[in-house]
């Protein structure tokens, strides 16, 4: 169906407390876990074994993916280290995630970090740059990974890995100084909690600026396609610049207004790499849907009131009448111009990590500048894959990747291998698990039970600690960031109440 008429998703609403949710390792079987998902109305397929490639597991079918073919069905999400050299190029420490990534097991690396594609792009003053990696930066990179894979695993013939190209938009924080916000248009919402002065033109990129960034990114793609990297990743996800595109209705001019204005940069970038690089495979990372952007009130969390707003015009994804609910209409419209337009795979995920956390990252603990799950974490994974299921369904013939997993936690094997099983998706991506057990995949397709100590359950220290300038990792557990100081603590002076 093409609007999200699930009942679940009406849950997106305030909590009248700050509950506490069922930790899912009290759950000591599949049936048990299935029990308390379909008391909580959640659809979510559980399997009651997670086989190994030996016993036929799904995740363990091989995938094709433009002209590569791909040895599993697990995939690594591209995540924002914030933790480069000031000046944009690889440190040992972005290294050292990116080798973890290619002793994963996963045969799709899907970009590994996002690369901001112009200086006043950059998510944060450490994040990798393209300018200044050029063709040197980026073998580093993609040897860490290949190196480290040939040596677990023997081989990198079956290895797929993908470079993201980005820019921060509204989110841009390119020197310490504070945020630089680059926007598609004025959001009545975003704006003042983002700081931006409404009537500030400035910040609104020119369609002379938007010309400027199609050539960043071309020269970016051709950079990553002269060193080897099998795909780009032009990144349309999570409130980034040209996922506020998608949703800029009330931009003048050739890039906003109607779908086809809004949709133009994204398939005009697409167009030009192609022309560009013709041997680069290209992807997408998608936000499916949104909805309007929460803030923390009285230790709790709740939308921004949006009533003087509506008909809600400033979304993508959501039924404008009450932007509290998906409506997919629009996305799956750009699915499928999308496969049309040459994109082999895509990557749906949902929301933004900085507006709406629970719904992007459904997790037990929020960051620090976020605010208490106003429902069951469950309740986000379950609505990110039955939207992404919905997009399968509806566009069967493009190669999609699956997010929000890492709340399963013990059954994320479980999970991960029914929806497969059943074609609700073609792989499964992992983001926080492998910064805390990166090799899960390998463990789980070799028939090992998973490791409960490396485990993460979502403390979110990997969001809090590049939000106050620190290095990225799993803090909690890994021992590496267990050990850096001064980092780890500040980390704890941060989360003192």
């Amino acid at each position: 169906m093409d609007r999200g008429t699930t009942p679940l998703y009406n849950q997106m609403v305030m909590s009248a407390a700050n509950p506490t949710f069922p930790r899912i390792a009290r759950f000591r079987s599949p049936a048990a876990f299935r029990e308390y998902l379909h008391q909580l109305g959640v659809g979510l397929p559980v399997d009651e074994t997670a086989l190994s490639a030996d016993a036929g597991s799904p995740l363990a079918e091989s995938l094709t993916v433009g002209p590569h073919t791909l040895g599993n069905r697990w995939c690594i999400h591209p995540m924002e280290g914030w933790d480069a050299t000031p000046a944009g190029t690889p440190s040992e420490t972005l290294l050292r995630r990116w080798r973890r990534f290619g002793e994963s097991g996963a045969k799709l690396i899907w970009g590994g970090e996002a690369v901001a594609v112009q200086a006043e792009g950059r998510a944060n003053p450490n994040q990798l740059l393209a300018p200044a990696c050029g063709q040197a930066g980026f073998t580093r990179l993609l040897s860490s990974v290949q190196t480290a894979h040939q040596e677990r695993f023997g081989t990198t013939d079956d290895l797929m890995v993908a470079l993201q190209l980005t820019h921060s938009g509204r989110f841009s924080r390119p020197t310490a100084a504070g945020r630089s916000p680059r926007i598609a248009y004025h959001h009545p919402l975003l704006d003042a909690r983002h700081d931006v002065p409404p009537d500030d033109a400035a910040c609104v990129l020119s369609d002379a600026e938007v010309e400027q960034l199609m050539d960043a990114y071309v020269e970016a793609a051709r950079a990553a396609a002269a060193v080897g990297f099998h795909m780009v990743d032009i990144k349309a996800c999570h409130g980034y610049l040209l996922h506020e595109f998608l949703s800029a209705r009330r931009r003048p001019g050739r890039f906003g207004g109607d779908f086809s204005g809004r949709t133009r940069l994204l398939c005009e970038i697409i167009e030009r790499v192609r022309e560009a690089c013709p041997t680069l495979t290209i992807g997408v990372r998608l936000s499916l849907f949104d909805t309007v952007p929460w803030h923390k009130v009285d230790g709790r969390g709740e939308p921004i009131s949006y009533h003087d707003s509506l008909p809600y015009d400033c979304g993508f994804g959501v039924d404008e009448s009450d932007p509290r609910q998906i409506d997919l209409t629009e996305p799956l419209q750009l699915l499928r111009i999308l496969r049309d337009g040459g994109v082999a795979a895509v990557n749906l995920s949902a929301g933004s990590p900085y507006t709406v956390p629970h719904i992007q990252r459904p997790a037990a603990f929020p960051p620090s500048d976020g605010y208490p799950p106003p429902e069951d974490p469950l309740i986000g994974v379950w609505r990110q894959i039955d939207a992404a299921r919905q997009a399968k369904q509806a566009v069967p013939d493009m190669v999609m990747v699956g997010s929000g997993y890492t709340y399963l936690q013990e059954y994320l094997p479980h999970v991960a291998q029914a929806v497969v099983r059943l074609g609700w998706i073609d792989a499964v991506g992992l983001g926080r698990m492998v910064l805390s057990y990166p090799q899960l995949p390998a463990d789980v397709l070799a028939g090992q039970p998973t490791t409960r100590s490396l485990i993460c359950r979502t403390f979110s220290d990997c969001t809090t600690a590049p939000r106050h300038g620190l290095r990225s990792g799993c803090y909690p557990l890994d021992a590496y960031y267990k050990s850096l100081e001064p980092e780890a603590s500040a980390l704890k002076s941060i989360k003192q109440p």
